[in-house]
C-alpha cells in the first residue's frame, strides 16, 4: 500500500519522544496526522491532536467529530512488547494499514499480528520498516522526506528492506536527474507484512510510478518472487542487491538475511531477477546510467 497526502494518520504512542519528534516532522511535510493514542493521557491534546486510550476509540472519537471521519493509517512508535497490543488495537479499529516500525518483537507476536491483519483485511508494513515516503504529499516513519536532495518528486517507485540503503539508492536516483514517486520501506525482520512482490505490485500500479527500484540482501527468497511478478511488467526495472561480496555462511545484519543452502544468496537472486529482465547494479552509484537507458 502506498500512503497518500489525503489518507488520514493516527500515531500509537504519540506522546513519547520520538513519537512526539517525528510526528512534528511527519505533519509539518504535509502529512494528515489527526488524532494520537496513549492509554495514560487519554482525553488530553498533544501537538494540536486529540489523544485517545485506543486505536478503537481514536475511530469512534475522530468518526463522531465528524471531518472526514476516522482513520485510514495507524503508525507505531510503541516498544516490543507492546507492539502486539497496539497492533491489534489498531485491527479491531478499523484501520487499512498499520506501520509498524518496532523491531525486536518476538516472533510469535508477529504471527498472531499478521493472522489478525490477514483475517480482517489489514495491510502491516514492517516490522522493523523506516517507514515510507510519497514524495511532495507525506511520510510514515522517521525517514528524511523533507531532504529534497534524497526524496525529490518524480516518477521511480523505489523498494527497500533497509532504511539507510533505500535512502541511498533514493539519493543516486536524485543525483542522476530523477525524482522518486514513492518509497516502501518492507522492513528487515524474518516475518513482515509487505514482502518485496507486495510493494512491487502497488508500485506497478501507481500512477506517478513510471520505473522502479528495487533494493535487496542476501537471505530469504523474497526477491525471487519478486521476480516472478517482475517478468510480467512493462515498466523498467533495475535491482541492487545487498551482500554480493559476504563470505559464504556469513550472517548478515537484518533477521531477515538468512541464507539457507542455495536459496537466498546472491546468485540465486541476480540470477532471477535477470531472467525476468530486471538490470542489476553493482553499486547504487549505477543506478543513473541504467535508468538513462531503460526509460529512453
Amino acid at each position: 500500500m502506498i500512503i497518500r497526502g489525503t489518507h488520514r494518520v493516527i500515531v500509537q504512542g504519540i506522546t513519547g519522544k520520538q513519537g512526539t519528534f517525528w510526528s512534528e516532522r511527519m505533519m509539518e511535510y504535509g502529512t494528515q496526522i489527526v488524532g494520537g493514542v496513549n492509554p495514560k493521557k487519554a482525553g488530553t491534546e498533544h501537538i494540536g491532536v486529540p489523544v485517545f486510550g485506543s486505536a478503537v476509540d481514536a475511530m469512534k472519537g475522530l468518526a463522531d467529530k465528524g471531518e472526514g471521519g476516522g482513520f485510514d493509517v495507524s503508525i507505531l512508535f510503541i516498544p516490543p512488547m507492546g507492539a502486539k497490543a497496539a497492533a491489534l488495537d489498531a485491527i479491531e479499529a478499523g484501520a487499512k494499514a498499520v506501520v509498524c516500525l518496532t523491531e525486536h518483537i518476538p516472533v510469535q507476536d508477529v504471527m498472531y499480528m499478521m493472522a489478525a491483519a490477514k483475517e480482517r483485511g489489514v495491510k502491516i508494513i514492517g516490522p522493523n520498516t523506516a517507514g515510507g515516503v510519497t514524495p511532495g504529499e507525506c511520510f510514515t516513519g522517521f525517514m528524511p522526506a523533507f531532504n529534497e536532495k534524497i526524496f525529490r518528486p518524480g516518477n521511480v517507485g523505489i523498494i527497500s528492506r533497509s532504511g539507510s540503503l533505500g535512502t541511498l539508492m533514493c539519493l543516486n536516483v536524485v543525483q542522476a536527474g530523477f525524482g522518486i514517486s514513492a518509497f516502501i520501506g518492507i522492513g528487515g525482520d524474518p516475518i513482515i507484512g509487505t514482502t518485496t512482490r507486495d510493494a512491487l505490485e502497488a508500485l506497478d500500479a501507481f500512477e506517478k510510478t513510471d520505473a522502479v527500484v528495487m533494493v535487496g540482501e542476501i537471505g530469504g527468497a523474497m526477491e525471487e518472487h519478486a521476480a516472478e511478478y517482475a517478468a510480467t511488467m512493462n515498466k523498467p526495472m533495475a535491482a541492487f542487491i545487498a551482500g554480493g561480496a559476504a563470505p559464504a555462511g556469513k550472517k548478515m545484519g537484518h533477521a531477515g538475511a538468512i541464507v539457507m543452502g542455495n536459496k537466498g544468496t546472491y546468485q540465486s537472486k541476480a540470477d532471477a531477477l535477470s531472467a525476468a529482465g530486471v538490470a542489476i547494479l553493482d553499486t547504487p552509484m549505477d543506478v543513473g546510467p541504467v535508468l538513462k537507458e531503460r526509460m529512453g
